[in-house]
């Protein structure tokens, strides 16, 4: 599956939203100290040493409006204060982050193995309901045939519409096997990535938690900012941001393996075996799910696994286990995120 490690912009970030409440707060508050002491203000501009300090701040402002590094230096202090208010309040430690995903993760694989298991339940127990039918209904042709011969016509009609109303009952029972397949399919490729996402996601915080410990180390608060004024990349912020999207990646994949395991338990709950019945809503939400873009868990697989269900050839192994992913000859997904 493609990853992408682009970042999202500071305003996108929870401490983005703090930088722009604190913004428009200090525009507002300036706006009001101006209006209120506008007088005041004029009247010590009008001093020689009020009008040497308006030209001195001017300058400043002139000063950081035309150089770029000092620009970037305000902004850095500007973005590092927002970033340490916000974490008062919010977790922000991207590391820290990664880890509750990994236990979310492990929670949400073994309720889906939980699912998995009564699906494959009731989609035997659907089997073997359709192959009863179908047995009910050669049995009836038959005697509809023996009536027919013995003239007995009204005995003909009984079996014969029997059968009928059983071949539309199959027919419905085979739709919502499909459907229960491409559940299944679903389900056993999301929990087989989901068991390789949570191997990848833990060994790079094994991993870069230390990395992390030792830029952090290296280069101090102090060195981030002589690296800013020098036009150099901050090589800790750098890094945070690449753990950060790595967050974003894990918690998108996190919410579509929540969202499905929803649509899959709402679909099973509606469906209603000893009587051969099913709420449309939950076929719905499922048929929505399969027109929905590409998965983030699944990516192309997605379309093939729908295709497999479809398919008069590809006959579902029920009785198959779930695939164990392997480490041997595969990369970390999240190796290129950190690429400079």
């Amino acid at each position: 599956m493609p990853n992408s490690k682009k970042s999202k912009s500071f305003w996108g970030r929870p401490e983005g939203v703090t930088g722009g409440i604190v913004m428009a707060g200090l525009v507002i508050g300036a706006g009001i100290l101006i209006t209120t002491f506008l007088s005041p203000i004029i009247a010590l501009a009008s001093t020689v040493l009020g009008l040497a300090v308006t030209l001195l701040v001017l300058g400043a402002i002139i000063f950081m409006a035309l150089d770029s590094k000092m620009r970037n230096l305000v902004w850095y202090m500007y973005k590092s204060i927002m970033r340490g208010i916000t974490g008062l309040f919010i977790q922000m430690d991207p590391i820290a982050i990664l880890k509750s995903y990994v236990e979310d993760l492990k929670s949400n694989l073994r309720k889906m193995n939980k699912q998995i298991t009564k699906l494959r339940g009731q989609m035997h127990k659907l089997k073997e309901l359709i192959i009863n039918n179908q047995k009910e209904i050669a049995s009836n042709l038959t005697a509809a045939s023996q009536a027919k011969e013995s003239d007995k016509r009204n005995v003909m009609i009984l079996k014969s519409r029997k059968a009928g109303r059983l071949k539309e009952s199959n027919v419905r029972l085979e739709d919502l096997y499909k459907k229960m397949e491409v559940m299944y399919r679903v389900l056993s490729k999301m929990y087989e990535n989901s068991e390789i996402l949570v191997e990848d996601v833990t060994d790079q915080v094994k991993v870069k938690e230390q990395e992390r410990k030792a830029i952090r180390a290296s280069h101090s608060a102090m060195k981030s900012a002589m690296s800013i004024i020098k036009g150099d990349t901050d090589k800790r912020l750098m890094f945070d941001q690449a753990l950060e999207a790595v967050a974003d990646d894990v918690s998108q994949k996190v919410g579509e393996m929540e969202r499905f395991m929803e649509v899959s338990e709402n679909f099973m709950s509606s469906v209603d075996l000893q009587n051969g019945v099913f709420e449309e809503e939950g076929m719905k939400m499922l048929e929505k799910w399969e027109r929905e873009g590409e998965s983030l868990l699944l990516g192309e697989e997605k379309e093939t696994l729908l295709l497999q269900a479809e398919s008069e050839t590809e006959v579902l192994d029920l009785n198959a286990p779930i695939k164990v992913p392997e480490k041997v000859g595969r990369g970390n997904q999240y190796d290129n995120f950190f690429d400079d």
